[in-house]
C-alpha cells in the first residue's frame, strides 16, 4: 500500500503575549495568517514573522507553521 501526503493548506501562526496571570507570568495567544504559499522557503516565512513582530506592539514568542494535509491511497 502506497499513502500519499498532500498539503491542502499552510498558515503561519505567533505566539502574541496577551497579559498576564496572577502569578506575573506572560498569557499567550496566536495570531494566525492563513494563505501561506505550500511551496514557500521557511527563511522567508521566518522573515515575514519577523517583520510582522516588528509591527506588533505587543510581546511576541515563537512562530509556527501550521500544514494540512490529505491521505490518499495510491
Amino acid at each position: 500500500m502506497a499513502v500519499t501526503k498532500n498539503i491542502d493548506s499552510v498558515s503561519l501562526s505567533i505566539e502574541v503575549q496577551k497579559g498576564t496571570d496572577k502569578a506575573g507570568d506572560p498569557i499567550y495567544t496566536k495570531k494566525t495568517f492563513s494563505n501561506i504559499k505550500k511551496d514557500a522557503a521557511p527563511e522567508n516565512v521566518y522573515a515575514v514573522a519577523d517583520a510582522i513582530k516588528g509591527a506588533m506592539q505587543a510581546k511576541t514568542r515563537d512562530y509556527f507553521i501550521n500544514e494540512s494535509s490529505s491521505l490518499a491511497n495510491a
